[in-house]
């Protein structure tokens, strides 16, 4: 075989393949192209190894179908970039799908331990049930203070991490059934409003607003996105809109599994908050003011970051390849 004469008649072929095999994004016609040229250079690799061996011609073609076979097969993804790419677009943009439900909870709650505590504070029955003066004398001037200061605050963050993210875990892992979630929410309400409503009782709602302030600005704002997301997922099987229910509920509940991720990241935060922080002997305003920016970040990445996400088409669910395929749907 004159190899020369051979590379002469197909090299546009070959040099259209490695064109191909360059561009970032293939338009259709250029996808059917480009796997026509590889499927036809890869035969004229196999006629030349086959009647000259080992050529110049043939080591050029080979790495031109490698890079070709690369593209087609795809590449694995860099996992920095995928670290990046979930806590930039997929995780702010699955905080932010969930916003109203978010809110939804936040008011529930607090307008709840709002009558609870009101209710409290002007009922001396309500107040009885709940201890004797003793008890609750003992509550007001020691518990309550005393419970950010009697551990280490390393253990203590990590105390207090553990329990809100199991609550967290449980209110997206059983939000599904519609009932869990309010009356996880129902029980915080109660437990908030009551602890206020003795503490006001016995003149000391400053402290108790004083020492909730730093942390509980991120923690409780965890809490409702994380029961926001637990209802969201119900929701998706109640109405589906045009997915079957069995789609809408694998999708959405991809999406809360990130919300989840971000939930436990979030309230680690909280967590050092109220271990290092809100036990100090520092002016409340600092304490407050660390508390307040530690909250601005969170709205600011769920709200800010997760619209940008959103406007660009993110929901937080994987993308369609590692999803798997899906129905065509209505609407």
């Amino acid at each position: 075989m004159d190899t020369d004469a051979y590379a002469e008649a197909h090299g546009a072929e070959w040099e259209r393949l490695a064109q191909l095999s360059k561009r970032r994004r293939l338009s259709g016609d250029e996808i059917d192209e480009f796997v026509d040229r590889y499927q036809t250079s890869a035969s004229h690799l196999s006629t030349l190894t086959t009647a000259a061996g080992n050529t110049a011609y043939g080591e050029q073609l080979s790495i031109r179908l490698s890079r070709a076979r690369q593209r087609l097969t795809g590449q694995r993804s860099n996992p920095l970039v995928a670290l990046s790419t979930f806590f930039v677009i997929q995780l702010p943009a699955a905080l932010y799908r969930v916003r109203w439900w978010s809110l939804a909870a936040a008011v529930f709650v607090l307008g709840i331990g709002t009558l609870y505590a009101v209710w409290t504070v002007n009922d001396p029955a309500v107040l009885a049930t709940l201890g004797s003066d003793a008890q609750l004398q003992q509550l007001v001037n020691h518990d309550f203070v005393d419970y950010y200061s009697e551990n280490p605050a390393a253990s203590f963050t990590g105390l207090v991490w553990t329990n809100n993210a199991w609550i967290a875990a449980q209110c997206i892992a059983f939000g599904i059934t519609g009932l869990y979630v309010p009356m996880v929410l129902l029980q915080n309400a109660q437990g908030i409003g009551t602890t206020a409503g003795v503490m006001f009782a016995y003149g000391e709602g400053d402290t108790f607003l004083l020492y909730i302030a730093p942390h509980g600005l991120l923690e409780l704002t965890c809490v409702f996105v994380a029961a926001g997301a637990g209802m969201k997922l119900f929701w998706s099987w109640v109405a589906p809109g045009a997915k079957r229910r069995g789609a809408a509920l694998a999708s959405e509940g991809r999406a809360i599994v990130t919300v989840a991720v971000g939930m436990v990241l979030w309230l680690f935060v909280s967590g050092i908050v109220e271990g290092f922080v809100t036990p100090q002997p520092w002016p409340w305003p600092v304490k407050i003011g660390i508390g307040a920016l530690a909250l601005a970040a969170f709205l600011t990445y769920m709200l800010v970051l997760g619209r940008r996400a959103a406007l660009a088409g993110e929901t937080g669910d994987l993308d369609e390849f590692e999803a798997g395929a899906t129905e065509l749907v209505a609407g």
